[in-house]
């Protein structure tokens, strides 16, 4: 669908909203976007802690050759082995934090855009392109530009 054509259930200028429920579904889609952007930042998170593990690894390796077994141990045995946050390994907090808080929040938020808005994502951008694309076209037709 190109942005020139509106949705099989119309436009967003079609839906009757009042203010308070399209404030609200602006803001539940921008705080959805705002978890998508944490869930990035936490893959991030276990692909460096990742990197840093082997980094470690490979010291353990380095300080048995230097002769320093007690250190290369206790990083084999007490360090590597030891999970990120309570235990947990970072990829086991990735998997909670998409299977459980992304996924069931995704599914609320769809249900309100379903319920609200017949399913329409980002109803006050659709309505805001309108209105200056609108303004842009009366700027046009009035051959100067001015407001007036």
């Amino acid at each position: 669908m190109d942005d020139s054509e509106t949705p099989p259930t119309g436009g967003a200028d079609d839906l009757e909203l009042s203010d308070a429920e399209l404030e609200a579904l602006h803001n539940l889609q921008l705080g959805i976007e705002h978890v998508h952007r944490a869930y990035g930042s936490l893959l991030a998170f276990h692909h460096q802690l990742g990197h840093a593990m082997d980094r470690m690894a490979d010291a353990e390796s380095r300080l048995r050759d230097a002769g320093h077994d007690a250190w290369a141990d206790e990083l084999r045995d007490q360090h590597l082995p030891a999970g990120a946050v309570s235990d947990q390994w970072t990829f086991e907090l990735v998997e909670e934090f998409s299977e459980v808080f992304l996924e069931e929040l995704d599914r609320f938020e769809s249900e309100v855009r379903d319920e609200l808005a017949d399913g329409l994502d980002h109803v006050s951008e659709r309505r805001q392109k309108r209105r200056v694309r609108d303004r842009a076209a009366n700027g046009r037709s009035s051959g100067d530009g001015s407001d007036e």
